[in-house]
Formats: structure tokens, C-alpha cells, sequence
């Protein structure tokens, strides 16, 4: 994924927009658009330059940051103390794609993060999507098994299972699969293309990288 995702914090407390905005920093393929501590102070960021993720706390000083998500129609996280049920649901109902209650572990925040950039990755382009590809794409933003729904056959489940043991490179797969190595070459790709695995390089003394995968949480 070389998208960068750009995020505007949104908290009265700079202590806790300090925070929010160093995880935000600390996720691959993240950027912080800004911080702001009012509606006001959003709204005029936002009016400049749209982000394409809004962390927004529920209460700020001059207002709601609910109405935020609401008058911009911005991809948003809400994260907020309130645990009220009809507060959540009206978060929901104004656009937000998740809600964290306040004070919530570092990791829950980087988390999420990785899921919606999983999601955005799934969604990108102009073409149509496959009602597969929709499910596939909000299991993954929601923390359901993304793996189960992209994986359409039985190879590729066992592949993901060989990669449930840590980090391997395609010819591993294949023989923990009992499976060609080209087969698994060309699943492992389809599958890192869906967002389902991820990729990286590692460079050996003959200069040629070797690709090896693990599968997304």
C-alpha cells in the first residue's frame, strides 16, 4: 500500500491530540493533516483541505463532534469517554465508520487504523466491486476474518494457515501446502493484492530480494 492516508485530530485535550496524533504518525501509510481543539478550529482545516480520516472526540468546547462527521461526510473515527448507547448509535448514524471509549490502549488505535487502511485498499479504483469484494472490506474494517471471506478456495485457506506460524516465502508455503510452487506464488500475490497477506522484501548476499508473506491480524 503506497497511499498515504492523511488524519485531522480532533480533542480539547492537546495532551490526549498529542497522543492520538504520535500513534497516527507511528502507523505505516499514515500522515496527521493537523490537530484541532474546537469545532471551529476543524471546521475551518477541514474547509481547506479535506482529510481522508477525522479522529473527533464527542465533546469539544463550541460544540459536537459528531456534527463534524455529519457537515463533511469525512471518513471518521469517534473517540470519546461517553459509552451511552444512544450516543453511539447516533455516531453511527451520522457516518462514523468505528467508536472508541476513552481510555483505550494504544494498540486498540493502531488497530483500527490498520484495518481502515486495509479497507481503503480494498475499495480503491473507480470500477464496480463484486459483492465479495464489499463483504471482504467491511470484515476487515469491522475485525471480522477478513482472510475467510477473501479466501476462495481451500488452498488458499490452507495457505493461510501455513502462514498462521509466522513469516514464509512462497516456496515454504508450497511445501508446507504440498501445493506447486508457481500455484503459490500466484495465490500469495492474489491474496496480498486483496489485502488479505502482506509482503516485504528480503535481500540475500546474491543481490536477488526474496518475497515473504504474513498473514494480516
Amino acid at each position: 500500500m503506497d497511499r498515504s492516508w492523511s488524519v485531522l485530530v480532533v480533542d480539547d485535550d492537546f495532551r490526549v491530540a498529542g497522543i492520538h496524533a504520535e500513534i497516527v504518525e507511528s502507523a505505516p501509510g499514515f500522515t496527521v493533516h493537523g490537530t484541532a481543539r474546537s469545532v471551529a478550529e476543524a471546521h475551518e482545516m477541514m474547509t481547506a483541505n479535506l482529510p481522508d480520516l477525522l479522529l473527533v472526540d464527542l465533546y469539544l468546547p463550541d460544540g459536537d463532534g459528531i456534527e463534524l462527521i455529519r457537515a463533511f461526510g469525512v471518513d471518521a473515527f469517534v473517540l470519546s469517554a461517553s459509552d451511552e448507547a444512544a450516543t453511539i448509535r447516533r455516531a453511527l448514524h451520522a457516518g462514523a465508520l468505528g467508536y472508541l471509549v476513552k481510555p483505550f490502549q494504544r494498540q486498540l488505535l493502531a488497530d483500527r487504523l490498520d484495518r481502515y487502511a486495509r479497507f481503503r485498499h480494498v475499495l480503491a479504483g473507480k470500477r464496480g466491486l463484486r459483492q465479495e469484494k464489499i463483504d471482504q472490506a467491511m470484515s476487515i474494517l469491522h475485525g471480522q476474518s477478513g482472510s475467510m471471506v477473501a479466501a476462495s478456495s481451500a488452498t488458499e485457506q490452507l495457505m493461510l494457515e501455513a502462514l498462521g506460524e509466522g513469516e514464509l516465502s512462497a516456496a515454504e508455503v508450497a511445501e508446507r501446502t504440498g501445493v506447486s510452487r508457481a500455484t503459490a506464488q500466484r495465490r500469495l500475490a492474489s491474496m496480498a493484492s486483496q489485502g488479505v497477506v502482506q509482503v516485504r522484501l528480503r535481500y540475500g548476499s546474491s543481490g536477488r530480494p526474496e518475497h515473504l508473506y504474513s498473514k494480516l491480524a
